[in-house]
């Protein structure tokens, strides 16, 4: 099996070619992208770029300003809306595609189905976003309202077992001016709440702030948290078979895994019940969770079922601060081993929608300064490697766009656009025509580099060896700019040593300690011959014994990575 190589992409954004947006503006304002965007030529090119799984977020029908009174589909209050297209992650209906990303608004779910098809026709699978943590305040599925969420709740009751919301009983939801998008001129209608419900970020209190997730409310899978988190699991509560059953609905849409917004927040024991249950039915479905807190990493993977989770406060957290604030790359030793053998399980990134832009002024400012991290995240370790649209050409994100303000961020809250992405799309053409030099060699690079994970042996399921604890030498690497270390599998092998360092040529000898030869089962008597596979450098032949003892002289450019094949004679 390869490596999962996963593209992150909004189809709200991906093909809107819109010159000159509005700040707020509407669909019909600022243009929208369609799910039909994604032609076969599109996904094509995507594949080209080294990708193998293509995650389409913001898919199911979320809370928007934007009306189509023609179908009798109408905006929720601006006043629970974040921006005016609205977070893909307050969900309005469970059971239903975003109407602004059809073509055909009566037609959106077949669409979709369409797009799966498409999708899977030109070589990749599919992803899509599962929300089961909280949903919009003014949930309401036009699809099969038989399934609304609370119509049985006992709203007098802060916490039960049977209630699919948690309430303030006797409390109206309390609001104030800043919360929502209202446009100037625009009459600020009341939300009415009563009693409130609990809010998304587990705020049990009827005056949620601006900074909590005001648009959402929590759901309650069974946990009292206002006694002790006491766990009321024994009989299940109904609220986890209509989980199962949108995961069922989805799964049965032929997608090909679930990426799981803020599963730390929902119980383990649910997911177990819930992944086992879909992988019954769906055996060959991944789930993928994000999870920020290391110690819940064993139990969501072990007890909770899921394939693989974020690493976040790892390696993305390591990487960035190596390359913004400095410190030593060497650091990138304690990331994989504090994860205790779970490497394996970890999705890596640099970019994705909560993330800031690499070419940002808030990270890295120029997207080639991170090309050493993104090497390191594609090739440290067997679990998936992610890349968000935009990425690939250095998206700098410049300006307010919306809600959001000037965050370094693409905005997951307005109808906008995507100005650098644009020039690869070159008004749907695809070709990245109107694209500079310097990013049409960012995205070779990137797509040398994801090639190079999907069809090598090592990278995708090899084994990982350290090889720092062996270079405090004089003349070897510097510890603050370098990082290098072997992948290999019993026949073939690779070195991989990138530089961090921004201004200066890193220029020092490297070994490869005899324990690693023995590792990798190479006579120390071999002769080996590197062949360099990603980045510059030139072919060349030394001994093993040579390399374990003398080691090998290396230059790594600024900013830059070198990845070697190489072979033992005897």
């Amino acid at each position: 099996m390869s490596k999962l190589s996963i593209y992150q992409v909004l189809p709200r954004l991906f093909g809107n070619t819109q010159p000159n947006p509005k700040l707020f503006g509407s669909a019909q304002e600022n243009g929208v992208g369609k799910m039909n965007d994604f032609t076969d030529k599109a996904l094509q090119e995507i594949k080209a770029l080294g990708i193998n799984y293509i995650w389409y977020t913001g898919i199911i029908e979320h809370a928007t300003c934007q009306s189509y009174p023609g179908y009798k589909i109408f905006g929720q209050n601006p006043s629970v809306v974040k921006g005016r297209a609205g977070s893909p992650y307050a969900i309005t209906d469970y059971y239903d595609v975003n109407p602004y990303l059809a073509e055909s608004i009566p037609d959106r779910m077949h669409e979709f189905e369409q797009l799966v098809q498409r999708t899977h026709k030109n070589g990749l699978k599919v992803i899509i976003d599962f929300i089961p943590n909280h949903l919009a305040r003014p949930y309401h599925s036009d699809q099969f309202p038989a399934t609304d969420f609370g119509l049985n709740d006992d709203a007098t009751q802060a916490f039960s077992p049977k209630n699919d919301f948690y309430y303030i009983p006797g409390q109206p939801l309390q609001w104030n001016d800043q919360m929502g998008t209202l446009l100037p001129g625009e009459k600020r209608e009341p939300y009415l709440e009563f009693p409130a419900k609990a809010t998304g970020n587990d705020q049990f209190h009827p005056n949620p702030s601006i900074y909590d997730w005001y648009e959402t409310v929590k759901l309650n899978y069974g946990v009292d948290y206002l006694n002790q988190k006491q766990q009321h699991f024994d009989p299940i509560p109904s609220l986890w078979d209509k989980m199962v059953a949108v995961l069922r609905f989805w799964a049965s849409k032929n997608i090909d895994a679930f990426r799981c917004d803020m599963a730390e927040m929902v119980p383990v024991e649910f997911w177990n019940y819930a992944v086992t249950n879909l992988k019954q039915e769906f055996p060959e479905l991944l789930f993928i969770a994000e999870v920020y807190n290391p110690n819940l990493y064993h139990a969501y993977i072990y007890q909770g079922k899921f394939d693989y989770l974020y690493d976040k406060v790892g390696l993305y957290d390591t990487l960035r601060a190596i390359i913004c604030c400095g410190i030593p790359a060497s650091d990138i030793t304690r990331c994989w081993q504090h994860l205790n053998g779970l490497d394996a399980y970890m999705l890596r990134f640099l970019e994705n929608h909560d993330e800031q832009r690499i070419a940002s002024e808030f990270f890295a400012k120029k997207p080639e300064q991170a090309l050493p991290g993104m090497i390191v995240s594609a090739t440290l370790g067997t679990g998936p490697v992610m890349v968000y649209f935009g990425q690939e050409v250095g998206e700098p994100t410049k300006g307010i766009s919306g809600y959001s303000g000037d965050d370094g961020k693409t905005t997951i809250f307005d109808f906008w656009v995507v100005p650098e992405f644009q020039k690869w799309l070159n008004n749907n053409k695809f070709d990245g025509a109107r694209l500079s030099e310097s990013q049409k060699n960012l995205r070779q690079a990137y797509a040398q580099l994801l090639n190079l994970t999907l069809s090598s042996q090592p990278l995708s399921h090899g084994n990982f060896y350290d090889l720092m604890w062996a270079n405090h030498f004089d003349h070897g690497p510097d510890p603050q700019f370098i990082y290098a270390y072997l992948r290999y599998t019993a026949s073939e092998y690779i070195l991989i040593v990138v530089n961090f360092n921004k201004y200066t040529s890193q220029k020092f000898k490297l070994k490869i300690p005899e324990h690693a030869f023995g590792e990798m089962k190479i006579s120390i008597s071999a002769k080996l011959e590197f062949t360099p596979v990603f980045g510059f450098g030139e072919t060349f032949s030394i001994s093993a014994v040579d390399t374990a003892y003398k080691g090998m002289e290396l230059t790594v450019k600024p900013s830059s990575g070198v990845i070697f094949i190489f072979k033992p004679h005897n």
